[in-house]
């Protein structure tokens, strides 16, 4: 039975698919973080042989309780696809094509790897009447990237903004909104100092984006949050504390994570409470996200050789953050009030197996046309 397998490398995990020659998805496991920048070839790697191995339990006759050890002693794949987060060159590309061939003992020319944006342009493909797409991707961190549709299904990759990482961007992805938070709870912290006090209340007090930040952190006071956030990372080697049980959740993690895990209270307290504080951080993030994609756009009626204009365009979000609903609103909703609207509007929540689908499809509508 013809194979074909398609992993999606994430920040935060690595989700691998296969499916039949027909399209029927056949072996699907998740996995851990699997961003090639982050982690570096090894750990790179052995989060995507745990992913495969996993996928791989159902696929083989007869079905295993285990792991499939990887490499296998023939080939298993009639073609793979890698979307792999971090991947941002060609050198990217020529580092872990070889590795991948050799964990899956699989043929180069049967192997594609790109950034894990190129999954997400699937749906262009349904799409006849149109010949160009932006895929948005907005989870632990974001990037934005235009293409047009080419030869026999493929796609050519016209511009990119974004996708530098938690240290120089990660715009309107969910470091960015733990960052954003802080930032705003702590000015707003500021401000308060050279104000006059609140006047005390009876009413109880409401749940708010600071009182679950202070909860979360087991403080009282925004500015104890300062050397808690720069504290060093965790180091896998060092011993816990003699009589601690214990350390706390944001210790145990690194420093970026200690912010990107913050995002799902900003969005609990925006929809949620309706803290207007969670609210503006979400319109701000929002609004520079949609900025980045405006980077590849060009205006109504006017020409640029690489950009696309929105209106002849699908824009096909995935990722965690965009995969809610509101805040899919607010990023549409700020390019509407710069003059940009979409043709189309997909959000691809499953984009590893939309890619494995497509590439049984693409191997179908080729051997068609070869007979």
């Amino acid at each position: 039975m013809a194979l074909y397998l398609c992993v999606d490398c994430g920040g935060s995990k690595t989700s691998a698919v296969i499916c039949s020659a027909s399209g029927e998805i056949v072996g699907r496991a998740l996995g851990g973080p699997s961003n090639f920048a982050y982690l570096g070839p090894t750990a790179f790697i052995g989060a995507v042989k745990t992913a495969v191995s996993n996928a791989l339990k159902t696929c083989v006759d007869p079905a295993s309780v285990d792991p499939v050890p990887l490499p296998p002693s023939h080939p298993l794949f009639a073609a793979a696809w890698f979307g792999v987060s971090g991947i941002d060159s060609p050198a990217d590309v020529a580092i872990v094509t070889p590795m991948v061939c050799e964990l899956l003992n699989i043929e180069p020319s049967k192997l594609s790897v790109g950034n894990d944006t190129h999954l997400l342009a699937a749906p262009l493909q349904m799409h006849p009447d149109i010949q160009h797409a932006v895929a948005t991707i907005a989870g632990t961190g974001s990037i934005s990237v235009s293409f047009r549709a080419g030869e026999g299904g493929k796609l050519q990759e016209l511009g990119r903004v974004g996708g530098w990482g938690w240290i120089l961007g990660d715009e309107g992805g969910g470091f960015h909104v733990g960052r954003e938070a802080l930032r705003q709870l702590l000015l707003e912290s500021d401000k308060a100092s050279i104000e006059d006090p609140p006047v005390p209340s009876d009413q109880p007090e409401q749940r708010t984006l600071k009182s679950r930040v202070l909860q979360r952190f087991g403080i009282s006071s925004l500015l104890e949050i300062l050397a808690l956030i720069h504290l060093p990372d965790p180091s896998p080697s060092s011993a816990p504390l003699s009589g601690v049980a214990s350390l706390p959740q944001y210790q145990m993690v690194a420093r970026e994570k200690r912010l990107s895990q913050l995002s799902p209270l900003v969005f609990e307290a925006a929809f949620e409470d309706q803290d207007p504080l969670a609210l503006n951080v979400l319109r701000t993030c929002s609004g520079v996200l949609a900025d980045q994609i405006i980077v590849l756009l060009a205006a109504e009626g006017q020409y640029s050789k690489n950009a696309v204009t929105a209106s002849e365009s699908v824009l096909c979000f995935g990722g965690s953050l965009v995969g809610i609903e509101k805040y899919r609103r607010m990023v549409l909703e700020s390019l509407a009030r710069k003059g940009h609207v979409f043709r189309y509007v997909e959000f691809v929540d499953d984009a590893a197996a939309v890619g494995a689908v497509g590439l049984a499809a693409t191997a179908a509508a080729a051997n068609a046309k070869a007979e």
